[in-house]
């Protein structure tokens, strides 16, 4: 008996791949934006208008009364903006979305609902275990701003950061100087018929350009030193001008501090910034000379650093007025929400214009980088190898 002719040839009856088209379709949010508590955090994720922005599009902000009293933003703005203010924490924290700047607290992750999203700053250095191990417990999605990258490559929230931290530097350092300070009563500047005042800078990173930038701008004569020769050809490249430029010379480094009115630390390292300066040095510079060590959340990089806080700023030591805060763009809350704020912002409208949180870190690649848990699954292989945790490779989990 003959067999029956299939319609089909042998090549269309193998199986295929089958492709879905995903449709983006508008979410709705629902953010909670908390007070902080951090002794040494004074910033706010969201300005009113970035509230403004997401409530006219449809979303719903709730805020803790007094969020932004730090950064001079005050409960009648943001409720005018369209947020909700709430004086119950719980609630807050409650929401499907929680944003803030620093890490939330042990007590503040038992706050948060199953499956939340959290936005807000690792600080792996200075975090602990059981922090992750609660997210975990929680299955919360988290991403960390210090981690999500830019379309070309670049951290933005890192840079922007850093840029107001440099920019900051000079600034304090020059209050600093001030005879009312305590100071050795120098003007950090170019006045006709006066030498202008020595500044070091360690490091040629972004702290160390805005931080060139800022001298500069008052009159300063800079000195950079950087082991890395491209950072110094790129930073003499954006300022625009010849400047003394050095690798870690010991000999030329420590002439330049012996000479120096402010030394800037600003290096950074691995797992903590490199000691460059040691205390030896620090006793051969000139009294009153001011030290602004901006690499102390990363244990410093002069020897005689000890960490301070915006209460107790300074301390002498060797007759050398040492400032050692951490987080230093707190001190400066406003321009630092502002900024982190415009950063915040443009990815909340694009998380709900991509129907939520799992389309936009399929969409964003920049933006999968910040993740580090998804639903309780750590996926970030630094903080695992750090922590000694178990790790999921992301692109296993969202495809």
């Amino acid at each position: 008996m003959d067999k029956p002719i299939s319609p089909f040839t042998k090549e269309q009856l193998l199986p295929k791949e089958e492709t879905i088209d995903l449709l983006k379709e508008n979410k709705s949010l629902f953010i909670g934006i908390p007070k902080e508590n951090s002794f040494i955090e004074k910033r706010v994720c969201l300005t009113p208008d970035a509230v403004s922005a997401l409530t006219s599009n449809g979303h719903r902000v709730i805020i803790e009364s007094g969020a932004g009293n730090n950064a001079n933003f005050n409960d009648h703005e943001y409720s005018e903006s369209g947020a909700e203010i709430t004086n119950d924490r719980s609630k807050v924290f409650s929401c499907p979305i929680v944003l803030k700047v620093e890490p939330p607290s042990l007590d503040e992750i038992d706050l948060l609902n199953t499956n939340a999203l959290l936005i807000s700053a690792v600080q792996i250095k200075m975090q602990h275990k059981n922090y992750f191990l609660k997210l975990s417990k929680k299955r919360i999605t988290a991403l960390g701003f210090e981690f999500i990258k830019d379309q070309d490559g670049s951290f933005p929230a890192v840079r922007q950061l850093s840029e107001i931290a440099g920019s900051a530097s000079i600034l304090i350092a020059s209050e600093i100087m001030s005879i009312t300070n305590e100071g050795n009563g120098l003007l950090l500047g170019n006045i006709t018929g006066l030498p202008p005042c020595e500044v070091v800078i360690l490091g040629a990173g972004t702290v160390g350009e805005f931080a060139a930038r800022s001298a500069l701008g008052l009159g300063a004569n800079i000195r950079v030193f950087d082991n890395s020769i491209t950072k110094l050809r790129n930073l003499q490249s954006s300022l625009g001008q010849m400047i003394y430029t050095s690798t870690m010379q010991p000999k030329n480094l420590q002439k330049a501090l012996m000479r120096c009115d402010v030394a800037i630390g600003a290096a950074k390292g691995v797992t903590r910034a490199p000691i460059l300066v040691d205390e030896t040095t620090v006793q051969q510079m000139k009294s009153g000379a001011v030290i602004i060590d901006v690499s102390i959340d990363m244990g410093g990089c002069f020897e005689t650093s000890e960490l301070t806080s915006h209460d107790k700023p300074t301390f002498v030591k060797h007759d050398v007025i040492h400032y050692c805060v951490p987080n230093i763009t707190s001190r400066y809350a406003r321009t630092s929400s502002v900024s982190i704020s415009n950063i915040f912002t443009p990815y909340l409208l694009k998380i709900a214009e991509d129907g939520g949180i799992e389309n936009a870190l399929r969409f964003d690649k920049g933006l999968k980088n910040g993740l580090y848990f998804y639903h309780g699954v750590l996926t970030n292989k630094t903080i695992a190898n750090w922590f000694d945790l178990d790790c999921t490779d992301s692109n296993l989990l969202i495809f």
